[in-house]
């Protein structure tokens, strides 16, 4: 490393925050985290890490001595003058992005020219803009504003934070602000988009959605294919051979979760909606992934007839392997349609039960493996964690009282499963 890095602010240590200064740290910036979360910022302190994310503890323990940990984001203005803005901007009631932390954050940042504010968080296009019109009514006018949206996987986003297929960097004007940005991600060797920060908006919320597309697609041919004999995998893998399309997010499965895809293609058609202009397209990538999660409960009563009484068990709760995030994961839309059918839903995740429980307290949560398999009706894979995709059929054939495994994530070997004397349904595979 060619000389000392500079020192950065990073406000929220969520996903993206803690990813974010964990990622810096590595590079060897000092890093000055901010949360008003004071109970985690204590278990930061302590040397825990509130959440699940593969090689952020080792990472955040590795690097320690340059992670600092406060509720008081004086200590980053002091020591910092970039100010990566990284809290939550959840959905709203109405699908749109809720700005109000993002706000806190503005009315906070000091009234001088030496700080910038670079945000981190997906936000709706125009709120750079916004942001820009209150300082300037506030007195701020000499803040630097930049758009850096963040394109970190859950479950690889350390790994997509040091290897990024791309940096976007956005601002108005040019000046200290944008170039120091540039400069902090230059050791990572990533192409870099140097535009205004309305397109850099544009950029993050687009590139969701269009994935979100791609997977609602697949899932859509995946269930023609189960109509006309065709397999989805042999389709997918000939479509995606195409170097026009790729072989990315061309896995049929029971529907996209996780926070991002979930609100930003919402937030998008809302976005959208509000500018004046109907989205269509977007509003039947939405309905496709609600109705795809429930199609896995009219397979499962396709096989067992009536659900009320049936014990079903759920293999994986995250909506990715990985990771513990809840948000938006198929398994609290199945669970709790299994339940409305009057199912006994048990359900077991390596990682995310405890989060999952947060969420949903009544759900039936067991420590192993076996207990969700123990005389099971059915059992549905839900989440592709490594130890649930290599378990061992045969012996799950002596635990369950039924026959029926749903592959949600056509990610088992179906010849196994039916050696062992089950019967495996996939999603648009024969």
């Amino acid at each position: 490393m060619n000389g000392p890095r500079e020192p950065i602010g990073v406000i929220g240590t969520g996903y993206v925050g803690l990813v974010t200064a964990a990622g810096f740290a590595e590079l060897g910036n000092e890093v000055y985290c901010v949360d008003i979360d004071e109970a985690k910022i204590e278990v930061l302190r302590s040397g825990e890490v509130p959440i699940y994310e593969l090689g952020l503890r080792e990472t955040i323990e590795r690097n320690r001595e340059r992670m600092h940990f406060s509720t008081s984001l004086a200590d980053a203005v002091a020591n910092a003058r970039l100010l990566f803005v990284c809290v939550g901007t959840p959905p709203t009631y109405a699908g749109d992005a809720d700005l109000s932390a993002v706000n806190a954050v503005v009315e906070a940042m000091p009234a001088d020219g030496e700080h910038a504010l670079v945000m981190k968080s997906t936000v709706p296009c125009g709120t750079g803009r916004s942001i820009q019109r209150v300082f300037a009514e506030q007195g701020k006018g000499r803040l630097a504003y930049v758009s850096c949206p963040e394109f970190l996987k859950e479950g690889s986003a350390l790994q997509d934070f040091l290897e990024p297929d791309r940096v976007v960097v956005g601002a108005d004007e040019e000046g200290w602000a944008p170039d120091a940005v540039c400069e902090l991600y230059s050791p990572l060797q990533a192409p870099l988009v140097r535009t205004d920060v309305a397109s850099a908006e544009m950029i993050k919320l687009a590139a969701n959605a269009f994935l979100a597309t791609k997977i609602s697609f697949i899932n859509e041919i995946a269930n023609v294919c189960e109509e006309t004999g065709a397999n989805v995998l042999e389709v997918a893998r000939g479509v995606g051979l195409d170097q026009r399309i790729g072989p990315k997010f061309l896995s049929a499965g029971i529907g996209y979760g996780g926070s991002c895809f979930t609100k930003d293609v919402s937030a998008l058609k809302l976005l959208a909606a509000n500018s004046g202009y109907h989205f269509q397209l977007l509003g039947s990538v939405i309905e496709v992934n609600e109705l795809q999660k429930r199609r896995v409960v009219a397979k499962l009563a396709r096989h067992l007839g009536e659900l009320a009484g049936k014990r079903i068990g759920l293999l994986g709760l995250a909506f990715k392997p990985n990771t513990d995030d809840m948000r938006g994961a198929s398994s609290l839309v199945l669970a709790a349609r299994l339940a409305a059918e009057g199912a006994t839903v048990r359900a077991y995740d390596p990682i995310a039960s405890e989060e999952a429980l947060k969420v949903m307290p009544e759900l039936d949560c067991v420590p192993r493996v076996q207990d969700v398999l123990r005389d099971a009706d059915a059992v549905v894979l839900v989440t592709e964690w490594p130890e649930l995709v290599a378990l061992d059929w045969a012996v799950a054939a002596e635990l369950m009282a039924g026959k029926v495994v749903i592959d949600g994530r056509n990610a088992l070997d179906s010849a196994a499963v039916r050696s062992a004397g089950l019967l495996y349904e996939g999603i648009g595979v024969a």
